[in-house]
């Protein structure tokens, strides 16, 4: 598998729809798509990968069947957009939260839906992803001495 296309990923009904490039035929890429879930574990979709089973010639291709089958078969409907405050840095994707004026995060590398982020909490949204910003550019790894 490719990485996972953050960048075009589309907030649709408490899922996040992450397309990616499954692979190629005859030179043309055919696309699937991974899905997190607002409530997370408490999803079947959570997490999972084309649950539709169906492959999709376009980026959009792929969004417009993940959505039909997010209609016809979701355990769950949220028209709050819990994924709206969402950043894309070094193909990473990070979610930024608030809850009680403390902003914290949920972060997922370029090629699997795995959460890891650090447990932190931040002041503001900006100081949230200052911190990770300076994370990801090296800035808070540790010196080994001998």
């Amino acid at each position: 598998m490719s990485r996972l296309l953050y960048e075009s990923s589309v907030s649709y009904k408490g899922y996040l729809i992450i397309p990616f490039v499954f692979g190629k035929a005859d030179n043309y890429e055919i696309y699937s798509y991974k899905l997190l879930a607002e409530i997370g574990d408490k999803s079947k979709f959570h997490k999972t990968e084309n649950p539709a089973g169906i492959y999709g010639s376009t980026i959009s291709n792929i969004i417009d069947i993940a959505k039909e089958h997010i209609d016809q078969k979701s355990d769950f409907v949220s028209y709050s957009d819990s994924f709206k405050s969402r950043y894309i840095y070094r193909h990473n994707l990070i979610i930024v939260s608030q809850q009680e004026g403390k902003y914290f995060y949920d972060h997922y590398p370029p090629e699997l839906l795995n959460n890891i982020a650090a447990p932190k909490l931040f002041k503001s949204e900006y100081e949230c992803l200052s911190w990770i910003r300076q994370g990801l550019n090296g800035q808070y790894t540790r010196l080994r001495t001998r």
